[in-house]
């Protein structure tokens, strides 16, 4: 995949975006929601399967992470349709400089009132690993009461990234449609329009954003209008984590069932 194309967040940035989740979305410590999507494309020529994707389409593959306020933070594109789950963020600029702890994440701290300091992680669906700096859902039906609430908690915060791909496909109409093109000016139309999207997140004015209702509604409108125009990665089989990891998800668990972390409504669940 095609390096970074945004600056690379500095520690003061992560922080920021850190404080914005748990302000807004209720998980600390958590420094941006990571998703990826297939834009279907045409069928490059000479290109064999290499665009091929699991759903039957061609497709570039963009990988992003995103911060409270729906804008991008990180954007990976170029990705070949074939690539399945973990091995688009395994082969991601970002997924590297994850694995090899060259993001300048901030130092664990503790939520208020928690004695155990957690690390800063990013939260992402099925799709992605379970690493000590990357949260994912405890998987199956069958959770206890414990698991089901950082279930939801997680999920609360990253539909964020959902919803910023749908803002985006609303927005521009050009995802709606195969996108007649070579995959190099597809790659540059993604990074343009993402541009242009945080351009207009910024200049949103504060009654958009404030009043919930309207946000919520927005929100589902986005996410429906997404699932039609941007095909979702596989979800990965299997999850060989770390102990570590495991250890860190368990915390969080700990974290959001505690009377320092928990939400009123969270055990009507």
């Amino acid at each position: 995949m095609q390096p970074i194309y945004m600056p690379c967040p500095t520690k003061k940035d992560w922080v920021r975006i850190a404080n914005d989740f748990e302000m807004k979305w209720n998980f600390p410590n958590c420094v941006g929601a990571v998703d990826g999507k297939h834009v279907v494309i045409k069928s490059p020529a000479k290109s064999g399967s290499m665009y091929f994707n699991y759903k039957g389409t061609f497709s570039v593959v963009v990988l992003a992470v995103v911060d409270a306020n729906y804008s991008f933070v990180i954007i990976d594109v170029g990705g070949y349709g074939k690539q399945s789950d973990g091995g688009t963020l395994a082969t991601s600029e970002f997924g590297v400089r994850l694995n090899r702890g060259k993001l300048a994440l901030p130092e664990a701290k503790s939520p208020s009132g928690f004695p155990t300091a957690l690390p800063h992680v990013f939260v992402a669906d099925e799709a992605f690993p379970l690493l000590k700096n990357m949260m994912r859902p405890y998987p199956g039906k069958k959770v206890g009461p414990a698991e089901r609430i950082y279930n939801y908690r997680l999920s609360r915060a990253r539909r964020i990234v959902e919803n910023a791909f749908g803002i985006l496909a609303a927005r521009f109409r050009v995802f709606h449609r195969t996108l007649d093109q070579r995959p190099q000016t597809a790659d540059k139309i993604i990074q343009a329009t993402c541009v242009l999207h945080n351009m207009l997140q910024r200049r949103k004015t504060s009654s958009c954003i404030a009043n919930d209702n309207e946000d919520l509604e927005e929100e589902t409108n986005c996410v429906d209008d997404s699932l039609r125009a941007l095909q979702p990665l596989q979800p990965l089989r299997g999850n060989q984590a770390t102990h570590e990891a495991f250890n860190v998800r368990d915390q969080f668990c700990d974290y959001f069932s505690s009377p320092h972390g928990q939400l009123p409504w969270q055990s009507n669940l």
